[in-house]
């Protein structure tokens, strides 16, 4: 195996322990998170809190996850150069559409991209923002490696992580996760 392709394998194994190692066994030894090896849920009470997020967007500006407190958040990691990112940007747009007035926010992050190449792809795609991150820093925070793009994340409004997955999503999947997440009480101050 040359070296390329197992420090890939590791990354992508260390990143799939981080995320379940946010999410533990409780005391009565019944599990609060579940996997199928590319999606991970977490109960309520076993969510890891979501890392710092800030960039530039695509469309000039600047971005705190922090102001989005109170949302659930839908953070999409995507490259132009990325097929099942491009399969997979109507049903992001679609669920963001049906779900925006139920307190529900979308972000894109854009990973080993040029900002021209990007900001095409987005054109005519979705309406949400985007922030660029060529250098992939966003998405190793939260324990995206580059090469499991797409993925999505779903933060609940306390902004703590709800569930990931690491694949492509199709609204049908995608939209009862998000309206489950959005239905949740957050929790008391």
């Amino acid at each position: 195996m040359n070296a390329r392709r197992w420090t890939a394998g590791l990354l992508a194994a260390v990143a799939a322990g981080t995320v379940l190692a946010g999410c533990s066994s409780g005391g009565s030894g019944e599990k609060s998170c579940t996997s199928d090896g590319l999606t991970v849920t977490c109960a309520e009470d076993q969510r890891s809190k979501t890392p710092t997020m800030s960039g530039e967007l695509l469309t000039g500006g600047q971005y705190d996850i922090s102001q989005t407190r109170g949302q659930v958040v839908v953070v999409n990691f995507w490259g132009s150069w990325c097929a099942p990112c491009r399969a997979e940007a109507d049903d992001l747009e679609a669920t963001y559409q049906a779900t925006k007035a139920s307190g529900v926010t979308f972000l894109g992050v854009n990973v080993q991209d040029s900002k021209d190449k990007a900001i095409a792809f987005e054109q005519g795609r979705v309406t949400y923002p985007s922030i660029f991150d060529p250098a992939s820093r966003q998405a190793l925070n939260f324990d995206i490696p580059p090469n499991s793009t797409p993925a999505t994340a779903v933060l609940d409004r306390d902004g703590r992580i709800a569930v990931v997955i690491r694949r492509a999503v199709t609204q049908d999947e995608l939209q009862p996760i998000v309206e489950r997440i959005a239905a949740e009480k957050p929790a008391p101050n």
